[in-house]
């Protein structure tokens, strides 16, 4: 009878945490249960120091203290035995303990336990919709409780991403003028009903206004041109402080990128309140914000954080997913790959990208889940229609001219710039984020960014490609010019006949006129800019993604060396090189084609992604036949980035802000064992462990106290060492505390047993505690000369906290992820104590 009853409390107890507490308070307290801290899952008042801000501590208790009465304690059933008399025993099924099972912040799930405790929840489930109709609906609604998430988290992420789209789009116009019939409306759609405008000034039309025109009366000289830069920069000043402002006071954890700490979120590491409603809210608006002042960077990157919210938020609408980590991690992984779908239009590249750079652990169930996901977010934000022109993708090209065989070679050479940028940008937005990091700079984070902001703003102004957003700087440098086109980038020399008019969709290759090389000198120039503006402007305490920025100079390297090409392909028609397959008249290089390549090289070159890459890149632009040169630049820039290192910017900011986050793409190639890295050392004090019975609850308290470990080995005796099971901290303090208060006869000289039976006592002493319950029987373990190499593979793919280390079944230490992470870094010459969280 006891035993069933054990296997009950094993089963059960671990069920019975409340999953509003998925990102916990932060570290293990010592003390009481009472001690330890309940803050709500969307608290972003308690965090630590994430992308470089350094944030402040407050306390929150949203969750009953469990003295409030609403919970009944089992009593020891050794109580009875004493012959203290009979006391009650609680119903696990219907009452158990609370917090149990539940995690600290800033430590990691224990994915093993995770999963078992889903599939004895399925099983129950299972068990019972075969005795009645209400169970098998039940049943029903539960397996389909997935995809419903899914629907809804697609609807929420499409939505969201639609009106940032929409509202980026009408501040950023807001900086150049005013729609006079309304100001709500961005530049485009203002025109979009005007009588009045012609071919050639399709930009303007007499109901847009320019901030000149309206102050002035005049769109023309010198001093309407001071005005609309000036208030170009107050626009850009005015967004950039509000983006930064809002960030600073309601939600830190809304700055940067997101993706390096949802990667790590994704490996099992709890970070509380980093994807609660305020990040949400406050990302959202701040985004707008941040994209629309013109500083170099993306809402794309940060709309993976967007996606990931909204689901987290979603996820506590099902019971399945708010009480279980490891599942509700399954859903963050699909959110993923629907933050990419809305950013894009790329629905099968966000599936691919969560599966190659963002997930941990990644089943094939996930994978189904991720394409519907992504599949409704992309539906949604087509139904949206923020872009106005019916498409779902960004950058649609209209130009389909085959490539030639030839042109391998500069597509090689586009991606061995993308690998070097790639690895010289790497490095210097680290330093300097160091550096923001550890000197007196990341103390004025709003004056930081709007020096970053007044500086771009300056700049940026009087060159037309700078100026735009970085998403029409792309669009841009993709278009392929026709007859009609009035871009300065189509600013060739007129045809003379019509036999150079040229063939298929495109113009003839074409001598460069004026117009041409004047617009190459700014996009030197832009690129320049581009490029030293985006290493201090990335981590910066606003919403701030990568994407568009790498692609753009990218574009721009690729657009100037297609120009290149173009005229050399004209003017060298009977060279070895050219001659067979480009002929007077034809359209031999597309340029459009190159700055493509280039985007995805230095893309690739900055993330080191590749097969999500290439699908992104086909799915954005709608050129499906120009796969070949995409993987072709794609492949270089990854491998020319890995010999300068092998970390993306994602791994490279993680490592900066030291999350505990096992690289599965990293190798370990050293020929250490287990006993070289496990804990305690040789000058370290004994491993402080439990013993299955003869301590006290006085004497296991006295050991918590001392210690700040986040579990404990239970072993048989001092003198054996060997190995029983492992507790952890938190549900040690939970059981102790609740007996206390709610068993009769549990006082501080009462004995804690982790055995089946009670040992006999005096009749005269106190009932035991018994621990059994909580205490995993089947901790993973290693012997002391298991090779390192295999047990990183063990930490990896099992997602495990801790492993213990035995010899010949005795005890000798324990490695946690964090010693593994420590010992990497002491391997590649890195500062261990670098590694700030357990």
């Amino acid at each position: 009878m006891f035993q069933f009853l054990d296997n009950l409390y094993r089963k059960y107890a671990a069920e019975s945490h409340r999953e509003f507490e998925m990102m916990d308070n932060t570290g293990y307290r010592t003390g009481s249960f009472d001690s330890l801290h309940h803050p709500s899952d969307d608290d972003d008042d308690e965090m630590v120091d994430i992308a470089g801000a350094t944030l402040d501590f407050s306390t929150t208790d949203d969750d009953p203290p469990l003295s409030s009465g609403v919970y009944e304690e089992h009593s020891s059933r050794a109580a009875g035995m004493n012959g203290n008399g009979p006391s009650k025993l609680v119903d696990l099924l219907e009452d158990p303990l609370p917090g149990l099972g539940t995690y600290e912040d800033f430590n990691t799930i224990d994915w093993v336990r995770e999963k078992s405790k889903d599939r004895d929840r399925h099983r129950e489930i299972t068990n019972k919709s075969r005795q009645s109709t209400v169970a098998l609906l039940h049943s029903v609604s539960d397996a389909f409780s997935g995809w419903l998430l899914m629907l809804l988290v697609g609807l929420m992420s499409g939505a969201v991403a639609g009106g940032i789209d929409i509202a980026a789009h009408w501040l950023t116009d807001m900086k150049e003028g005013v729609c006079l019939i309304g100001f709500w409306f961005n530049h485009e759609h203002c025109c979009w009903k005007s009588n009045q405008m012609t071919f050639q000034e399709r930009d303007r039309c007499p109901q847009w206004q320019s901030w000149a025109e309206l102050i002035t009366g005049t769109a023309e000289g010198a001093f309407a041109y001071i005005v609309n830069y000036l208030m170009y920069i107050f626009w850009a000043l005015l967004f950039a402080f509000l983006a930064v402002t809002l960030v600073r006071a309601f939600a830190p954890y809304a700055c940067g990128s997101g993706i390096p700490e949802i990667k790590t979120i994704l490996s099992g590491f709890i970070i509380r309140g980093y994807l609660g409603k305020w990040t949400l809210i406050i990302k959202t608006i701040t985004l707008v914000l941040a994209v629309s002042s013109g500083l170099s960077l993306g809402k794309e990157g940060p709309l993976v954080h967007v996606a990931c919210c909204c689901a987290n938020i979603l996820c506590h609408l099902f019971t399945k997913y708010r009480k279980n980590e490891a599942k509700r991690r399954e859903v963050l992984s699909a959110a993923a790959a629907v933050g990419v779908s809305v950013a894009f239009g790329a629905p099968i590249g966000g599936v691919l990208f969560s599966l190659e750079e963002v997930s941990y652990y990644f089943p094939l169930k996930t994978l189904w889940r991720s394409f519907f996901a992504a599949l409704v977010a992309a539906f949604t934000l087509r139904s949206i229609n923020p872009f106005g022109n019916s498409r779902l993708v960004l950058f649609y090209v209209e130009f389909h001219a085959p490539w030639h065989l030839v042109e391998l070679g500069p597509f090689i050479l586009l991606g061995i710039f993308g690998g070097l940028w790639g690895a010289v940008f790497i490095r210097a937005n680290i330093a300097w984020c160091r550096r923001r990091k550890t000197t007196r700079l990341g103390h004025y984070p709003v004056m930081e960014v709007l020096v970053v902001a007044a500086l771009t703003a300056v700049v940026a102004y009087p060159n037309s490609y700078t100026r735009m957003s970085g998403a029409e700087l792309i669009s841009e440098l993709f278009n392929d010019c026709s007859l009609l086109d009035s871009s300065q980038l189509c600013g060739y020399q007129q045809p003379t006949n019509t036999s150079e008019t040229g063939v298929g969709n495109g113009l003839a290759d074409r001598p460069a006129g004026d117009g041409l090389y004047t617009a190459l000198w700014q996009l030197a120039l832009a690129l320049i800019f581009k490029m030293m503006i985006t290493v201090i402007t990335f981590g910066m305490k606003v919403p701030s993604g990568l994407f568009i920025p790498s692609m753009a100079v990218g574009a721009i390297a690729g657009r100037l060396l297609g120009v290149g090409m173009e005229q050399l392909a004209y003017y060298n028609h009977d060279s070895v090189i050219f001659k067979g397959w480009c002929s007077p008249g034809a359209d031999c290089i597309t340029p459009g084609l190159y700055a493509m390549v280039g985007a995805a090289a230095c893309l690739g070159g900055v993330t080191r992604m590749t097969v999500s890459l290439v699908v992104i890149m086909f799915e954005l632009t709608g050129g499906l036949e120009y796969i070949v040169p995409l993987m072709a630049a794609t492949m270089t820039s990854k491998w020319v980035a890995d010999a300068f290192g092998r970390e993306g910017i994602y791994e490279a900011h993680i490592r900066l802000n030291g999350y505990p986050f096992l690289e599965p793409k990293e190798e370990f190639e050293h020929s250490s064992l287990a006993v070289d890295v496990m804990r305690p050392r040789r000058s370290d004090p004994a491993l402080a462990v439990l013993t299955q019975e003869g301590m006290t609850v006085e004497q296991v308290e006295a050991l918590v106290e001392s210690t700040h470990y986040s579990g404990f080995p239970v072993v048989v005796s001092q003198e054996s060492q060997r190995l029983v099971g492992f507790v952890l901290r938190r549900d040690l303090l939970i059981s102790i505390d609740n007996a206390r208060k709610r068993q009769e006869g549990i006082v501080s000289a009462s004995m804690v047993v982790f055995t089946e039976h009670a040992p006999a006592q005096a009749a005269e002493a106190p009932p035991p505690l018994r621990l059994r319950g909580i205490m995993d029987l089947s901790p993973f373990t290693v012997t002391d000369h298991t090779p390192m190499d295999i047990t990183v593979d063990i930490f990896r793919k099992l997602g495990l906290r801790q492993c213990l280390v035995t010899h010949n079944g005795r005890l000798l230490g324990i490695i946690t992820k964090k010693d593994i992470l420590k010992h990497m870094a002491q391997i590649a010459n890195r500062d261990p104590d670098s590694i700030l969280f357990n």
